[in-house]
């Protein structure tokens, strides 16, 4: 995205999209710890450089999310998309970093747009979130939203 960006294109996150995704995620889940390692450091070192060579251009292009609806997203809001990537699937793999774990400038950050982005798909005057929801600590409520966290009674969030 960010290369397509950069020449004023419009590109898809993964390039054949949601089905070469979903494939490349499965044939990731057969890898050993020390190739997982080897792929991370290589992602991180390659979205480094994207964005140590971004331009005013790229910097106010736009992509296509393949993991989703194929909506279009702006380029400069995947620098919050790769921090929520790390700390929530950080989290995932249950190695003693858990949602309690997560940074406060991140829950905070995250839940504000989350909480905006879940009252402005329901109708005027149903904009509250349950009160057993707004009664849990940040870091839980933020879990609830990501799927990590069920409350009885109350139904999971639609996917951001």
């Amino acid at each position: 995205m960010f290369q397509a960006a950069t020449r004023g294109e419009v590109s898809e996150q993964y390039p054949g999209g949601k089905p070469v995704r979903d494939r490349e995620i499965d044939e990731g889940s057969k890898k050993t710890a020390v190739q997982l390692v080897a792929d991370v450091r290589t992602s991180v070192y390659l979205l480094e450089a994207a964005w140590a060579s971004a331009t005013e251009t790229t910097w106010t292009g736009h992509g296509i999310k393949s993991h989703s609806d194929g909506s279009r997203v702006a380029i400069h809001e995947l620098v919050l998309m790769r921090w929520r990537e790390t700390e929530i699937h950080h989290a995932d793999l249950d190695l003693g970093f858990t949602w309690r774990d997560w940074t406060p400038l991140f829950v905070r950050y995250d839940l504000d747009r989350l909480v905006m982005s879940w009252r402005a798909r329901k109708p005027m005057g149903l904009t509250v979130l349950p009160d057993a929801i707004q009664q849990l600590e940040p870091n839980l409520r933020l879990a609830w939203f990501y799927g990590r966290h069920h409350v009885e009674g109350i139904p999971q969030p639609d996917p951001y």
